[in-house]
Order: C-alpha cells, then sequence, then structure tokens
C-alpha cells in the first residue's frame, strides 16, 4: 500500500492510502469466467460490479425481494391511504468511505443522491450537548478540538484520565489493533483510561452503537479503529451525508441497472439454499431448487446467512474453517420505529440526533429535513416523519414496552410531540447484525477460504485494512474480486483507505510507549 500525494480528488483525504489494482487483461477472455455472488447488499453489489465490469459472467442471488440487503426499503400503505418507503433505519454515509462512494459513483458519478447534514449533534439527558460542526478536521486538532470544546471534558476530567492507557489510540494499525486490544473490552477499556463518564456515553459509545453492541461485549480494537478512522487518520471528521430519497430509490434501483447493463443477472427473490463443489475446481449452486454450475462463488451473506448455507453444504471448506463460520454470533437486537405525526416537531430540531441517558433511545432522525418522500408527505399533510433508534435490546425484553418507552423518551426529547397524534406507525425489530465479541478476531472469517474458488464478503470479515461497517462492506466486495479476478489473470480494481497507521509522527512514538 502506498500514499497518494496527488491533490484531493473525488473528495479523498490527500492522505488516503490506495492500493493500487493489480495488472492483468482488462477484460476476461472468451469464455469468461461465471461467478455467483450470493447476496444483494452492499459486499455482494460491490463484487457482482466489480467483476461485471471486467466482462465476468456474474449471476447475483438475493432472498429477498429487493436489493440492499441491511439497507433495503420496500414500500408499506399508511393509513391516510399514500404510499411510503420502510427501511431498517437511518445510516450516515460518512466521508471516509471511500470504496461504498466510488461502487455508488458507478450509477451516480457526482453522488448527486447524497446531501450532507451540518453537524452530528449528541444530546446527553443531563443537559450536556455535544457538536461537530466546528470541530477542526486536521489530526491531530480533530481530537484535540473536540476535547477542548466539548463541555464533557472539564480539566479536572482530564487530570484524572491515564495517558498511557490511552496510547494505543495514537498509532492504531491493522492487525496489529487487534493483536493488542481484542482481548479487552470496550467499556474495560475506557474504564482503563479513565474517561469522563459523560464523555463516555456522549462520544465513544456512539462508536459501539454503530456495531449495534453492547459496549461491555464489545471489542476494544473495533473501538479503537473506529477512533483512528474518524479522528487520527483522517480529515473527513465525523461529518457525514444521507440519501435525498429512501435507499431504493437513490441508492439500488440505479446501481442495479449499472450492472444489468454490464450483462450481470440479477435473480431477487432467490434464496440459496446449497452451494457444493465439483469436479474441476468448479462449484454448483442451488437456489430456489434449481442448480447451476459457475466457476467461483462470492458468499456476500449476514452472520445467519452465512452460517445457514455453509451448514447446508458439507462439503464446502475445511473443518477448521466451517467451525469458525458456525460460531460467529450476531448482535442483540435493535428496533428502528417511524412515526408519521400529524403536526411538525420544532423547526430547529436537527435532521438527525444522537442521544445518552435516554433509557432505550439511542437517537432521533426527522426524516422530513433531508429525504424527498418524507418531506413530501410533511408538506402536503402538516405533520412529520420521525424515526427513532433503540440498540443493543435485552433479547427477551417485552417488545412492545420498549416500543412505549421509546415514545416517552422522544417526548422528552423533543416536548412538542406530546400533543401530536401518530397517524401511523411501523416498528421494525432485527437481529441480524455482527457481533464483534472481545477475543472474536481470529474466528472471523477472511476474505479468501481454504477454496481459491471461493471468496467471503460483508461487514463481518476480516480485511486486514482500516475499515468498519458500511466501508467494511463494500472494501471486503472488492477485495473477493480482485481475489478471484488475480487467479484469472485480469485487472482488479484500486481501493482506498484511511491511512493504516497514525498520522503524526510524535503520536506514533508516543503510542509504541503504550505497547511496551
Amino acid at each position: 500500500m502506498r500514499r497518494d500525494r496527488s491533490p484531493l480528488r473525488h473528495g479523498r483525504d490527500p492522505r488516503a492510502r490506495v492500493l493500487p489494482a493489480r495488472p492483468g487483461r482488462a477484460h476476461a477472455p472468451e469464455p469468461a469466467p461465471r461467478v455467483a455472488v450470493v447476496g444483494g447488499g452492499i459486499a455482494g453489489l460491490a463484487a457482482a460490479t466489480a467483476l461485471a465490469e471486467r466482462g465476468v459472467g456474474v449471476t447475483l442471488y438475493e432472498r429477498d425481494g429487493g436489493l440492499g440487503g441491511r439497507l433495503a426499503g420496500w414500500p408499506v400503505e399508511l393509513t391516510d391511504g399514500s404510499t411510503a418507503t420502510m427501511s431498517r433505519g437511518f445510516h450516515a454515509f460518512f466521508r471516509q468511505y471511500y470504496n461504498l462512494r466510488a461502487l455508488l459513483r458507478r450509477a451516480d458519478p457526482g453522488l448527486h443522491t447524497l446531501t450532507g447534514l451540518p453537524d452530528y449533534p449528541l444530546r446527553h439527558s443531563g443537559g450536556m450537548y455535544d457538536s461537530f460542526a466546528k470541530v477542526p478536521r486536521t489530526p491531530p486538532l480533530s481530537a484535540l478540538g473536540f476535547v477542548a470544546r466539548s463541555p464533557s471534558f472539564g480539566w479536572a476530567d482530564l487530570l484524572r484520565m491515564s495517558p498511557r492507557a490511552a496510547l494505543p489510540l495514537l498509532d492504531v494499525r491493522v492487525p496489529d489493533v487487534y493483536e493488542r486490544l481484542d482481548g479487552v473490552s470496550a467499556a474495560d477499556f475506557l474504564a482503563d483510561i479513565r474517561f469522563p463518564q459523560a464523555a463516555h456515553h456522549l462520544a465513544f459509545e456512539v462508536f459501539s452503537r454503530s456495531f449495534f453492541a453492547d459496549p461491555r461485549e464489545l471489542s476494544a480494537a473495533e473501538l479503537a479503529l473506529m477512533f483512528h478512522i474518524y479522528f487520527l487518520g483522517s480529515s473527513e471528521g465525523l461529518l457525514f451525508d444521507v440519501p435525498r430519497e429512501p435507499f431504493p430509490q437513490a441508492l439500488w434501483e440505479p446501481l442495479a441497472g449499472h450492472v444489468d447493463s454490464l450483462g450481470a443477472r440479477i435473480r431477487t427473490g432467490t434464496p440459496v439454499e446449497t452451494v457444493r463443489p465439483v469436479d474441476g475446481g468448479a462449484l454448483e449452486v442451488t437456489a430456489s431448487g434449481r442448480t447451476a454450475r459457475h466457476d467461483a462463488v462470492v458468499l456476500a451473506l449476514d452472520t445467519q446467512g452465512l452460517r445457514q448455507v455453509v451448514a447446508a453444504s458439507p462439503s464446502l471448506g475445511d473443518p477448521v474453517w466451517r467451525a469458525g463460520i458456525a460460531a460467529l454470533r450476531t448482535a442483540p437486537p435493535f428496533l428502528v420505529s417511524r412515526l408519521w405525526l400529524d403536526r411538525p416537531v420544532a423547526a430547529d430540531r436537527p435532521g438527525f440526533l444522537g442521544t445518552s441517558g435516554y433509557g432505550d433511545l439511542d437517537n432521533v432522525s426527522v426524516l422530513e429535513r433531508w429525504e424527498g418522500e418524507a418531506h413530501r408527505w410533511a408538506l402536503r399533510t402538516g405533520g412529520s416523519v420521525v424515526e427513532l433508534h433503540a440498540y443493543a435490546v435485552a433479547r427477551a425484553g417485552d417488545r412492545e414496552a420498549v416500543q412505549d418507552r421509546m415514545l416517552r423518551q422522544l417526548h422528552r426529547v423533543y416536548p412538542e410531540t406530546r400533543d401530536a397524534k401518530v397517524v401511523d406507525e411501523r416498528h421494525e425489530w432485527r437481529s441480524d447484525c455482527p457481533l464483534f465479541p472481545v477475543g472474536g478476531y481470529r474466528g472471523r472469517p477472511a476474505v479468501r477460504t481454504p477454496d481459491p474458488s471461493v471468496m467471503v464478503a460483508g461487514d463481518l470479515v476480516r480485511t486486514e485494512l482500516p475499515v468498519a461497517l458500511m466501508e467494511r462492506a463494500a472494501t471486503s466486495g472488492f477485495l473477493a474480486a480482485n481475489a478471484l479476478l488475480a487467479r484469472w489473470r485480469i485487472r482488479g480494481h484500486a481501493l482506498w483507505t484511511v491511512p493504516d497507521r497514525g498520522r503524526s509522527s510524535v503520536l506514533r512514538a508516543l503510542g509504541r510507549l503504550g505497547a511496551c
């Protein structure tokens, strides 16, 4: 990997690092290899796009009726007779997501379907309020600026902190960070630093919630990686973009059109049941009762889907790899509640607000602030479309009680909603996000498997690059495609990441003290 010294392009930090494209043929020879991509989420779409652009014959299998995976959307009819698009909730498209954004540029070169929100505000029930809008974005001023401006940090808090315990944050490298911190929970790591409790809730818990996990279960290595990505590894900071329209219309339908134009076949509503290696290195993929032969397979599934396909395909991989897949765990359940209200929230409410200390409620979105569909509904009715999230909910909890508590907490956060009538509501309970538990890194699958014709992609995989969440999904999809293209001596695709180590030589030197 090398540093890109060219001027800022496509919105990337000039210090972003590039993995150059592996050389080879510009296009697959005839007859072109045939690849089955199993899963139509971000990872699967990245793999399918990268392969199809090189002339590989791609069949994309997706279990559900639409693409997008955990960012899918589907139509619902509201009680007022109108149609809306429901989804699994808010997602922030951070500007460090270089490979995800490169994927979306295939169908939207200018990324006009995304729009920026002005801030990432965080509010605690005790009255503290943090903002990232005016924090410097150049490391290390980004971290120092946040501490200086945040009401969560007082001088007494700073004097009580343990600088030595925090040193690993100054020079995060992958995979070294996992060797150093994977055996510690995020909660224990913060306790060792003696991080101020208010700041713990308002800043670092935001990261653990991004993984839908309780900080007591999450590996501290993932927390440190997030700190690097957003504070000390890039100049984009914590500001982000969101789609101007629901996910299907803004993102996946245009991208599906691009993939289709390359000759790939997209088969939605077609769950894959088994994958079986056969003589000659080929693989037979059985989906919805029909079997087809392919030269390679990319398994771009969520945790449960991957476990199911591997369990039903006994000749796939080797015993060690299969045991690792079987041991994968999912994060606790989460809830997305979307409420269509008969009156607007106050005009000064932000489009997104992270919350802490409000029981189950982790954030509030006011969709008409950025999403066209919600904006049009609000204009027509005079109401608001509000979305509430609760992460890491107790698995055995009373779901209706959680929904009711979330609504009551909304009334605390935005008191004007107390008198609003709920015109319609939808509640999405899900439990399919990967869990990155303490000590779990080595058990996670890599992109490559024991079978050189089978790759794994998704946000659950080990990439050994400083990426996470949606960006890890996109990056792993491109990595899976590149590995297959290299087998056939076809040119790969260049990838980008934030720097793979601390940007400051002084901070790197201090960070090494923490490893002593």
